[in-house]
């Protein structure tokens, strides 16, 4: 699903790719398997104008902008980072039909995890065209109508 993440099509299960740590129901937002840290933007953007002159200063205002950082609880990897308002949940990235994907892996006949590597790793591959074949026929040409 992503670099670290993959789902497991039997348990249907969010699993980190690093440890294989569960992070919970497929059907659901693996961020609510994860370590979160929710940081004042300012520790990451720093000012630009000094604090003490001007009010506007080219960092993120922490009372208008957090930075939630989600982490593998078995590793640590760092899975995924967001900009949020403070007070709002976590964003749900990522909502899969796990029938719909479990169908298509079974027409192609083998599991995902040995077909597709797209990290972490040194065997990892971004050219994904030999191992999808004829299921790869996604174009982003502005020109194609396909």
């Amino acid at each position: 699903m992503t670099e670290y993440l993959i789902i497991d099509l039997d348990t249907e299960r969010w699993n980190c790719k690093v440890c294989d740590q569960d992070l919970g129901d497929a059907r659901g937002n693996y961020k609510e398997g994860t370590l979160v840290y929710d940081r004042d933007p300012t520790e990451i953007h720093q000012s630009i104008l000094d604090p003490e002159k001007y009010e506007f200063t080219f960092a993120p205002d922490p009372t208008f902008c957090r930075i939630l950082e989600f982490y593998c609880p078995g590793c640590g990897t760092q899975l995924e980072t967001e900009y949020v308002p403070p007070g709002h949940p976590p964003t749900v990235d990522m909502l899969w039909d796990i029938d719909s994907l479990r169908e298509t892996w079974i027409k192609r006949g083998t599991k995902p995890e040995t077909v597709i590597n797209y990290g972490p790793g040194e065997e990892a591959v971004a050219d994904f065209t030999p191992a999808l074949g004829s299921y790869n026929t996604h174009n982003h040409s502005p020109h194609s109508f396909s």
